[in-house]
């Protein structure tokens, strides 16, 4: 059954629905019950579900990942909450020294099926620690898988396939893209959650991006196509594993790179992306990998934050500059 669904509310139906198939889904976190959560994700979970399975809990990030772990050990699948992406640090001990490694710390004998949701990127004129881009951090833990989605599908289908995996996985949600609409057909078989997609095909240059930037690629490659250029856009999806051979095959064929995220450019995703890339395609490369992301700086105050995001114009100036080669 297809129906248009927005981001926020594709990611309230692929709970609803894991809850319904899993009488051990926990959700948890601050005000996701009766206020259904800041951005109303939870919406009407907790009066469906009871407050035992949609549990309202005290302002404290730390506890909320510690009590995960120990429902994780007992059983659950708990889906954490975390409120805004700048509030996760309080729990950053946590996730890499626990939540990462028991499984391994146990040899297997202890699996941590926990998904950490996390609303994460900038674009909605918030104040401090409320607009941040933390998913290196976690990708560079070994241990944690890190999914990114940037559209309702993914949304729909891949927090359902994410509280029913065995590991641990931090859910990156565009917060600044929840209200995008798009047809899903919640009635089809998903394709894998760890797998990147070609969502617009192109000759000249790839552009790579998850999360809210993969919208701005597509707005590049429109804007790109208007000057006789064609720019080929894949959707990472998923930044831990990283699945890069649709990448290679699509760098083997333009010979250009250009890799766009909002996190600052230093040690970004963008670095190990621009280095895998030149390490396997090296021999088809026409110019260097190029990188396009936030400034090295903390993130500004609202009113300078349309400056600090990458936007169109700053990929298609990326473009022009890996086609100058």
């Amino acid at each position: 059954m297809a129906e248009t669904l927005t981001i926020g509310k594709a990611l309230n139906l692929g709970l609803r629905r894991a809850m319904e198939d899993d009488a051990k889904v926990v959700l948890m976190g601050e005000d996701i019950g009766r206020l259904g959560g800041v951005f109303r994700i939870t919406d009407g979970l907790q009066k469906d579900f009871g407050e035992d399975r949609v549990v309202d809990t005290p302002l404290a990030e730390a506890g909320i990942l510690g009590t995960a772990v120990g429902l994780a050990m007992r059983g659950y699948r708990p889906v954490c909450e975390i409120q805004f992406d700048g509030f996760v640090f309080p729990a950053y001990n946590q996730i890499v020294t626990q939540v990462a490694k028991i499984h391994a710390r146990s040899r297997g004998r202890l699996p941590m099926p926990i998904v950490i949701r996390i609303p994460f990127g900038g674009g909605i004129g918030a104040v401090e620690h409320h607009s941040e881009s933390p998913e290196a951090y976690f990708a560079h833990t070994p241990g944690l898988k890190v999914v990114a989605v940037s559209n309702p599908v993914d949304a729909y289908w891949g927090i359902q396939q994410a509280v029913a995996h065995p590991d641990p996985i931090v859910f990156l949600e565009p917060k600044r893209r929840y209200w995008e609409k798009a047809e899903v057909d919640t009635g089809a078989t998903p394709g894998p959650l760890f797998a990147s997609r070609v969502v617009r095909g192109g000759d000249d240059v790839t552009v790579l991006a998850y999360g809210p930037m993969v919208k701005t690629a597509l707005q590049a490659a429109e804007a790109a196509a208007e000057e006789g250029r064609s720019v080929e856009v894949v959707d990472l999806r998923t930044i831990s594993p990283l699945d890069l051979e649709p990448v290679f095959d699509s760098v083997r064929r333009t010979g250009r790179c250009v890799v766009v995220h909002e996190a600052p450019v230093t040690l970004g995703l963008g670095a190990e992306i621009a280095a895998r890339v030149t390490e396997t395609c090296f021999h088809s490369l026409e110019a260097p990998v190029l990188r396009v992301g936030g400034y090295d700086t903390p993130y500004p105050p609202s009113k300078l934050e349309e400056e600090y995001l990458p936007d169109l114009d700053r990929v298609l100036d990326a473009v022009d500059r890996v086609m100058g080669f």
